[in-house]
């Protein structure tokens, strides 16, 4: 993070304003022994499960846990809403599993050795979330999570994205770099010892003793356990925004290697139009091999193997995966903020960079291909649409009184004990008159997002905006080795061409105006009597820092002055920059700790019962296969093959619906009726990509790849009424590889989990 800072006058710490790197996300000898027992099947020391009468938000009395009611209303008398049982999700934890919910809702009660298994055979791997599939290391994945692995490996001559990938014998498999494959084999419940380091400071000084805390506990525990180049990573993991601490010890992976992969356009099939939709159609799946130190396929006694008969609608299933982040514990005048300031800012900065570089993209395809544009677009497409989902749930009413309902309860909660009302009391008022402060910044919140981000910022004002540090610090006294990280930083930002470089620019200008207004101080500082598009012209052309090697060349002899253009323009904005980060680098440490108190009184109101925000780390999500009505008619539980060709001929010439030469003939042996992808009601959100779904044996049945659009509130509220999880069905998969890509050897294994080496021993084992 950076910290600026003028004369006197910091920038303050605490605000993500430079980087929006979520925007462009999109979104397993024998297996290790734990080194303590495995995580338990009840709740842990210190922690209660809700008692009957406890005030959690209760369901509407005509419906069950579990059940499916129809979809949400307008036009209903808000003030009789309640919550939903599940509105705050059904992420469970693996400190805290529910037994007794499972017992109540399934009719089994999984015992310590289920939820060991199911842990052991989960995997967390870099963004994503996978699986072991068989005995011998072999790994199941999203090919979306796998692209930059695929593209790895490829030789001179080939396109393995565009061809796809397949290892027709166990030598064909290729090694990857940078892949880790996180087992989690321990949990260790940190708790009282972080609690009673942070009870003893006041809250202003909680987060930097937590945070010291916290690292002095995973060093020692990892040290413990054998150190890192035995193979263990400890993370430490906050539940209930802090209430609950955990270190997560995990035997991390590192040699693996590609073994299969389809083709992109089967992988991503439909493009950006069905991204986030239902009925889908995708061969969203890659597979991995983990290999031992030895150079062995590594052998696993925990593994999820498949179930070749598949699933009906109504079944239960359970997904096992790392679900990256929620924010289902926010107060309503923080989710009144996102929906009126931050998100809708969002929303707008990617539309209006969307605009610049689809119109650069049409008029220089060639020069986008070099620069990989289109996939920078996608990636851009992908959070807007993710981002405008948000935004439009939380401008439904109903859903703000649902939660507002769950508020109301957990309010009346805690002033029914004293204990309770005297440490957090009014808290919950303290976090609405923060969302007030941050509100006298709109202008600021709109204007100064992500001003460093390659994909959503002018080249010419990110290195302004670290030269003009550079130089301040120069003047300040500062020698060249305080100011080296700076100058990385300036190094490293790429060249742009000089129209895209333009487009940007006047983007970021085109916000101070609307933002500010057209006469405001920082309009006519930055642009000087111009257009948006004027100034950012002269702008490109006369600075030195428009083009990367002479701006380095500058900033490091020193010749670049304070009237550079580029640089006049962040003086222009400074003093309204300044304004903006004193007053958000204020609040935002007092709004993270209000909301790691609020946290702490959830979990002494309800305990377990409620789940706590998604953390990228091991839950389990429970739920049934369900279509679900949409668009006036009724989405089906499963599609098939059939549809996958209805797509393809249904809209001729689109390149969204084209499929692969190898698949325009679909073999003999293909039955175009295997169900191909499916949606269930298990609460997911990004991070999920490439969870296992397993039925109650913990079977393989599927691997997640998406969620449907109406799932994108998700962040804030999960409603199973038409929140649906999409996935790529097993029996796809095994057809794909019988019937079309003929990868006996990997039919077998998955089937039977033998490992064999050659195509020509599969024939003979089959």
């Amino acid at each position: 993070m950076l910290q600026l800072s003028v004369g006197s006058v910091p920038f303050p710490r605490g605000i993500r304003f430079l980087a929006l790197a979520a925007l462009l996300s999109g979104c397993g000898g024998s297996a290790p022994a734990p080194t303590s027992p495995a995580p338990s099947a009840g709740p842990a020391s210190g922690a209660r499960t809700m008692p009957a009468d406890a005030p959690i938000p209760v369901i509407r009395t005509d419906e069950e846990p579990g059940q499916i009611v129809q979809p949400l209303v307008f036009g209903v008398d808000l003030d009789t809403v309640q919550a939903g049982l599940f509105d705050q999700g059904k992420m469970w934890t693996f400190e805290f599993p529910p037994v007794d919910y499972l017992a109540e809702t399934y009719g089994f009660r999984p015992d310590a050795a289920w939820f060991q298994k199911a842990s052991l055979g989960a995997l967390r791997i870099p963004s994503c979330s996978a699986s072991f599939v068989s005995p011998n290391g072999l790994v199941l994945t999203n090919h979306h999570c796998a692209r930059e692995f695929i593209t790895q490996v490829q030789g001179e001559a080939e396109d393995l994205l565009e061809d796809g990938f397949y290892a027709r014998n166990l030598a064909d498999e290729r090694p990857v770099k940078d892949f880790e494959a996180d087992q989690l084999i321990e949990i260790v419940d940190v708790t009282d010892e972080v609690n009673a380091v942070v009870d003893a400071v006041p809250m202003s000084e909680r987060a930097e003793a937590r945070e010291a805390l916290l690292e002095e506990i995973e060093a020692r525990l990892t040290e413990e356990r054998g150190g890192e180049a035995s193979g263990i990573k400890v993370e430490m993991v906050s539940l209930y925004n802090g209430a609950r601490t955990s270190a997560y010890v995990f035997r991390r992976y590192k040699n693996a290697r590609l073994v299969m992969a389809p083709e992109l356009q089967l992988g991503f099939y439909g493009g950006d139009p069905d991204n986030f939709t239902y009925p889908r159609y995708n061969l969203d799946f890659a597979l991995f091999r983990i290999y031992d130190d030895e150079g062995a396929p590594l052998r696993s006694d925990v593994y999820f193997p498949v179930d070749t008969d598949g699933l009906e609608e109504g079944d239960p299933i359970f997904i096992i995966g790392n679900p990256g982040s929620t924010s289902r514990l926010q107060t309503v005048a923080q989710l009144e903020f996102r929906r009126d300031v931050s998100d809708r800012f969002v929303v707008e900065l990617l539309r209006s960079r969307m605009a610049v570089l689809d119109a650069f993209i049409k008029k220089h395809p060639e020069e986008a291909r070099a620069r990989d544009l289109n996939n920078t677009y996608f990636g851009l497409s992908n959070s807007e649409k993710a981002y405008s989902g948000q935004v439009r749930g939380l401008q439904d009413p109903v859903i703000i009184a649902r939660r507002q309902d769950t508020e109301r309860r957990f309010q009346e909660a805690i002033a029914a004990d004293p204990a309770l009302q005297e440490r957090y009391g009014g808290l919950m008022e303290r976090m609405a008159e923060i969302q007030g402060t941050k509100r006298t910044q709109e202008a600021g919140f709109g204007s100064f997002l992500a001003m460093t981000s390659s994909a959503l910022e002018s080249a010419t004002l990110h290195r302004a905006l670290v030269a003009f540090q550079v130089l301040n610090a120069r003047m300040g006294g500062a020698s060249d080795e305080q100011v080296d990280g700076l100058m990385e930083e300036i190094r490293g930002v790429p060249q742009q061409h000089p129209e895209l470089n333009r487009g940007l620019m006047a983007a970021r200008l085109q916000d101070f105006v609307d933002r500010f207004g057209a006469g405001s101080d920082i309009a006519r500082g930055v642009l000087a009597g111009r257009t948006p598009e004027q100034a950012a012209a002269g702008i490109v052309l006369a600075s030195m820092l428009a083009d990367s090697a002479r701006a380095v060349e500058a900033v490091e002899a020193g010749t670049l002055a304070m009237d550079d253009p580029a640089l006049q323009v962040v003086q222009g904005y400074l003093g309204r920059f300044i304004q903006f980060q004193q007053v958000v680098g204020t609040v935002f440490p007092e709004e993270e700790e209000i909301a790691a108190e609020l946290g702490r009184a959830r979990f002494e109101v309800y305990g377990t019962a409620v789940p706590p925000d998604a953390t990228f780390s091991l839950r389990i999500a429970d739920g049934a296969v369900a279509g679900y009505p949409y668009n006036g008619t009724i989405a089906p539980a499963f599609t098939t093959f059939y549809g996958f060709y209805d797509r393809h001929f249904s809209f001729p010439g689109r390149e969204e619906w084209k499929v692969p030469a190898r698949w325009a003939r679909p073999p003999a042996g293909l039955d175009l009726a295997t169900p191909l992808n499916f949606v269930s009601t298990a609460d997911i959100i990004g991070g999920n990509s490439g969870s296992p779904v397993l039925d109650k044996d913990l079977q393989g049945v599927g691997v997640v790849f998406d969620g449907n659009i109406e799932s994108l509130p998700g962040d804030y509220i999960y409603l199973p009424e038409l929140n649906r999880s999409v996935a790529v069905d097993i029996r796809a998969i095994l057809a794909a590889l019988d019937h079309v890509y003929e990868m006996d050897r990997l039919v077998v294994e998955l089937r039977s989990g033998r490992l064999v080496a050659t195509e020509a021993e599969a024939d003979r084992r089959r």
